[in-house]
């Protein structure tokens, strides 16, 4: 083969991360990126399965036999949980649907790939939010006087205010922020769709405090991160998490039960969630406010809270749940009650 001929693996290849996934699907860069991690595992370990270099392959190399002895590779060579696996497998699911509409000739072969099942058994890794007070420790946890300590606050309470995401909050500019009534910021968030989120008059206190300075410097660049490190480069997810974890441990020091959760930057949003819930606010709100696909992924959050399945077990069985009424009882059956209340 000449070093300079492409195959049709090669040619799919380039037009399924060039063309088909950010313009035809809309795809996110975080997704794009794991599509893309997914696919140079895979094309590594064929090359060496086939003892060729991956230049030189081509579409009928890409057998369900080679897809499953690459999963198997991934969960005994590699270590990976079965959630990786998983998601590995929808990226190659993907990329076997995009062939068999470029490559109709191969539909029998990439409709085996098609039928390899996800796998049964990955671990719900259990939600973790904090509560109201935590909350108010962790922000009380941040000396304001100084200039980073103005930007940290405001980032954290705009975070909880809106539950974006993290690469959402740090992609605004000052352009997606309206300051005055009604306050709200534009979100850009997965597959490049767009949101507005309300905020409270206090956050946009906070907002146009921070960004004041620099709009009366620079008054015609909008187009400027709202959130910047001490170099003025966009503040990184890296910086969040690092941030985040410095205000938790000086949190911990006055708030014990801080110190038993395994919390990040996701877990903000896991506690707006959470507390839009408890407040009665519909699923199809959050699910919007949020900016989720579907109601299901809104729905796990009723099933991490133990309050709420105590809210939702009150209204189907009110009568049964409900304190009993005590005075038909008699007094020696105080400590009964007492114990049956607590369970």
């Amino acid at each position: 083969m000449n070093a300079h001929q492409s195959t049709q693996l090669g040619d799919g290849v380039v037009r399924f991360f060039q063309e088909y996934l950010p313009s035809l699907r809309g795809m996110s860069p975080n997704t794009l990126r794991s599509y893309r991690d997914a696919m140079a595992l895979l094309l590594r370990f064929i090359a060496q399965d086939a003892g060729r270099p991956i230049e030189t392959l081509d579409i009928p190399d890409l057998s369900a036999v080679r897809i499953t002895r690459f999963l198997l590779f991934l969960e005994t060579e590699r270590h990976n949980g079965i959630a990786t696996r998983n998601v590995r497998l929808a990226a190659i699911h993907a990329f076997a649907r995009f062939l068999a509409i470029e490559r109709p000739e191969y539909l029998g072969m990439l409709q085996r790939i098609l039928s390899i099942p996800s796998k049964r058994g990955a671990k719900q890794v259990p939600i973790e939010y904090l509560e109201s007070g935590e909350v108010q420790v962790l922000l009380k946890s941040i000396d304001r006087s100084s200039s980073s300590g103005q930007r940290d606050y405001t980032l954290f309470a705009l975070m909880f205010n809106t539950g974006a995401r993290v690469q959402e909050i740090l992609n605004l500019r000052l352009h997606d922020l309206r300051l005055d009534p009604p306050c709200q910021v534009r979100l850009q968030g997965k597959g490049q769709k767009i949101r507005f989120c309300p905020i409270w008059p206090g956050t946009a206190q906070l907002l146009r405090q921070l960004v004041e300075k620099r709009c009366l410097a620079n008054p015609e660049q909008t187009n400027m991160p709202v959130f910047i490190n001490r170099n003025r480069a966009p503040l990184t997810r890296f910086g969040v998490r690092y941030l985040l974890r410095k205000y938790l441990e000086i949190s911990s020091n006055t708030c014990s039960t801080i110190q038993d959760k395994h919390l990040h930057p996701h877990s903000l949003r896991h506690t707006t969630a959470i507390h839009l819930l408890k407040a009665g606010v519909d699923f199809a709100t959050i699910s919007q406010w949020l900016g989720h696909a579907s109601l299901d992924t809104t729905m796990r959050y009723a099933r991490a809270d133990i309050d709420l399945k105590r809210q939702a077990l009150t209204q189907v069985f009110p009568d049964t749940l409900a304190p009993p009424d005590t005075k038909n009882f008699p007094s020696q059956s105080t400590d009964l009650e007492h114990f049956l209340q607590s369970l």
